[in-house]
């Protein structure tokens, strides 16, 4: 097993975090996933089948950037049709 953690932007509410935690949990290989809101991060524990960058770019499409990437308004926008996803879901 590994872990990765992922500093992202644009989290905001539980809606956010399962929205981000329902969509990695999708991914082959993915075991577990933490989200921590005050850390403003995402700790993903998985096997081999899944890489960093599945990650990342999962969470770029779902408006959560890493905290290193540009943060438009288009990601912005994003990250809050996913927090209303995550709300209505939960």
């Amino acid at each position: 097993m590994k872990t990765e953690k992922v500093l992202i932007a644009n989290l905001k509410c539980g809606g956010c975090e399962n929205t981000i935690k329902t969509k990695l949990a999708e991914l082959a290989g993915v075991e577990s996933v933490t989200v921590n809101q005050e850390e403003d991060s995402v700790t993903i524990t998985h096997n081999e089948k899944s890489t960093r960058e599945d990650f990342t770019k999962k969470l770029h499409d779902l408006g959560y950037p890493e905290a290193t990437e540009e943060n438009g308004l288009l990601l912005q926008l994003k990250s809050y049709a996913s927090c209303i996803v995550g709300r209505m879901t939960k």
